[in-house]
């Protein structure tokens, strides 16, 4: 009876302290909300930290639902056009913080990510959000007025129970599945996860090929089923990442096929004829070392079909090397795994939660923002910009 006089009142309780955590709590802050948000780690933010290169890739500006991946691909257009990139910019901005774009609307700090975390915890400051560090849930309770949640710092009762404990990537930052624990304690259906944005593996022969040849980069195309992704593959000691390759992961599982145009942008057998016609008695292994990194056209060479002069080439087979070129067979035996995945797909099931206001349809008061849902974005600040547009959404509404 001691413990329930105890009890601390909030209105908002937020369950973890990363990028859509913040954006709910701060918005519902502003409305007149008593908010609370618990962090079970040392500090908030630590995905934040260590994204971009330290440089932090906080928004995209060519976002569109298109971009996302999910079971129920409508539900995040209504967040999406409702806080955009342009609201976070302004924020950043009014802030001072210095930003660039990279490459394709992908915009970074100019400085360093711990200015979009100091950003968020000041907002949270300006609208009165207590902030509690290394905080952990012991258990959740449903009452009549809304929950009473069990802490390591105490009971805490709320009529509002946010779950932004992201998902399972990168557990070395504390990623855990508590998220679906909750959502799964309250009913709700959890769509299969799996690593997302992640490296692929090679074994065996593939392997073999390719070693030797870590640190190598260049532009391809990579396709799987019908969808493909164009930018740089990097070479590693244990299989191949890089921006394509981490875009296509999302729609590559273990055992389909997957493909490469190694000549992005060019029609490789007309490339190879005007070449056979310029430089007749240059080795292939030569123009193509011209085309591609060296040391790959070289492996390519040994291992998908011999070097000869150009002139020896008729239109036949110099049509098999073109087509190789085009669609080089790309072997991958698995995903690097949670341990390096930017993301992860699948998660709490949309169709049970409002896309409006990311309220739980079968517990009241019960919200879900961020990476816990089965919302995947693409690689190059999508997610982050779900993180803000699905905050938004929860905080205008608990």
């Amino acid at each position: 009876m001691a413990e329930r006089t105890a009890a601390q009142r909030v209105d908002v309780l937020v369950l973890g302290g990363g990028a859509a955590g913040l954006m709910t709590a701060f918005t519902a802050g502003r409305r007149g909300r008593r908010v609370r948000v618990i962090e079970h780690a040392n500090r908030c933010g630590k995905k934040i930290l260590m994204s971009g290169g330290g440089r932090c890739n906080f928004t995209n500006t060519g976002t569109t639902p298109a971009n996302f991946i999910s079971a129920n691909p409508h539900f995040c257009k209504s967040a999406l056009a409702r806080y955009t990139p342009a609201h976070f910019i302004a924020m950043v901005e009014r802030h001072g913080i210095a930003y660039h774009e990279k490459e394709l609307g992908q915009l970074f700090c100019d400085d360093s990510s711990k200015q979009i975390v100091k950003m968020l915890l000041d907002e949270c400051a300006d609208a009165g959000v207590d902030v509690r560090i290394s905080c952990s849930v012991e258990k959740i309770e449903k009452t009549e007025a809304g929950f009473r949640v069990h802490t390591t710092q105490g009971v805490v009762e709320t009529a509002s129970l946010v779950v932004a404990t992201g998902a399972l990537s990168i557990p070395s930052m504390g990623a855990t599945g508590f998220g679906y624990t909750v959502a799964k304690q309250f009913g709700h259906s959890v769509l299969p996860t799996r690593a997302g944005l992640v490296p692929l593996t090679q074994s065996g022969k593939p392997a073999e090929q390719m070693a030797e040849l870590s640190g190598v980069a260049l532009p391809v195309t990579a396709r799987a089923g019908k969808t493909s992704f164009s930018n740089f593959m990097l070479i590693t000691h244990r299989g191949i990442s890089g921006p394509a390759i981490l875009q296509i992961s999302n729609y590559w599982q273990p055992g389909e096929p997957l493909e490469l145009d190694l000549l992005p942008g060019h029609d490789a057998l007309e490339t190879l004829t005007a070449l056979r016609q310029s430089r007749p008695d240059a080795q292939l292994r030569t123009v193509l070392g011209e085309l591609l990194p060296k040391r790959f056209a070289e492996r390519l060479c040994e291992t998908a079909f011999e070097s000869r002069p150009m002139r020896q080439y008729d239109p036949k087979p110099l049509q098999a090397v073109a087509a190789t070129l085009s669609r080089f067979p790309l072997v991958a035996s698995g995903t690097e795994g949670y341990r390096t995945a930017e993301v992860t797909l699948g998660g709490v099931d949309t169709k049970e939660l409002s896309s409006s206001t990311m309220e739980s349809r079968l517990c009241p008061g019960l919200y879900f923002v961020g990476e816990v849902m089965d919302v995947t974005g693409w690689l190059g600040g999508y997610n982050f910009q779900w993180a803000w547009a699905s905050g938004h959404a929860a905080g205008q509404n608990v």
